[in-house]
């Protein structure tokens, strides 16, 4: 199977590999990672290419997908993460993105997930996907809407976890 490669207008979004380390490092470190994601015990580069080997790089032996590197065209600088998870606590496939905080609010994470949806779809032939974040998490709320999610429910990952809202998104019907 091919690594993922994607080229939007701006971006470029590719599978992670052990040389984003120190950008995986900075990411799940970041105050906003942790608030609404979770901490993930990356406290050195070694924790990180844990992460990668453990998360990622394992999904995509598994299933042929997971996060992805999102990188500026113009530069090739890791800029954030987007890609679609296969979780054992969910039994649909869902979306998964987080940016650093320079690049927010700036299209970035709709144009990366935009075009991974269309992956998704087109060579993944997955029909729905699903979002789950924390309900205090308005402003990736506001980008699920403009991707065209719904909310559906509240979702319990575990019987005594907080409760997620799950959104989903039909994406034959886009």
């Amino acid at each position: 199977m091919a690594p993922l490669s994607i080229e939007t207008s701006r971006l470029l979004i590719r599978w992670l590999d052990f040389d984003d380390a120190e950008f995986i490092y900075q990411l799940l470190n970041d105050p906003d990672w942790i608030r609404f994601i979770g901490d993930k015990d990356v406290s050195n580069l070694d924790d990180a290419r844990h992460y990668i080997e453990s998360g990622p790089l394992d999904m995509y032996r598994r299933h042929g997908f997971g996060l992805n590197r999102v990188a500026l065209k113009e530069n090739d600088k890791a800029i954030g993460i987007c890609g679609i998870l296969q979780r054992e606590t969910l039994p649909e496939v869902d979306l998964g993105f987080a940016l650093l905080p320079d690049y927010r609010r700036q299209g970035y994470a709709v144009e990366a997930s935009r075009a991974v949806l269309e992956h998704g779809l087109t060579s993944l032939g997955l029909p729905r996907v699903a979002a789950i974040l924390s309900p205090q998490n308005l402003a990736s709320a506001n980008l699920l809407g403009k991707l065209g999610f719904s909310f559906e429910r509240n979702y319990r990952a575990e019987p005594n976890s907080s409760f997620l809202d799950l959104y989903v998104i039909d994406l034959l019907n886009q």
